[in-house]
C-alpha cells in the first residue's frame, strides 16, 4: 500500500523528469531571458533532487532507528484511515 509520504515523493519525482524534460525541449532556444529563466529552473532542479535524496535518506535513518515507532504511527494512520472510511 502506497503512503502518501510515497504518493508525495513520486509526484516529485515526476515534476523533476517533466521539468528536465521541458528544459532539454528547449535547449535550443536563445536569449537573455531565456537563459536567465533555464539557469533559475537548473538550480532550482538541483536543489529540489538535493532535498529529495536527503529527505529519504533521513527518513531511512529515523525508521532504522525508531522501527516500532515507525510501525506504530503506520498503524495508527491506518485505524484513523479505517474509521473515516466506516463512517461513510
Amino acid at each position: 500500500m502506497e503512503t502518501p509520504a510515497d504518493r508525495f515523493m513520486n509526484e516529485l519525482r515526476n515534476v523533476i523528469a517533466d521539468a528536465e524534460d521541458l528544459l532539454r525541449a528547449t535547449a535550443d532556444q536563445t536569449g537573455p531571458r531565456v537563459q536567465e529563466v533555464r539557469a533559475r529552473a537548473e538550480e532550482s532542479l538541483r536543489a529540489a533532487k538535493e532535498h529529495l535524496q536527503g529527505a529519504g535518506k533521513q527518513l531511512d535513518s529515523q525508521v532504522r532507528e525508531n522501527p516500532w515507532a515507525a510501525v506504530g504511527i503506520a498503524a495508527g494512520i491506518g485505524l484513523l484511515i479505517g474509521v473515516l472510511m466506516a463512517r461513510k
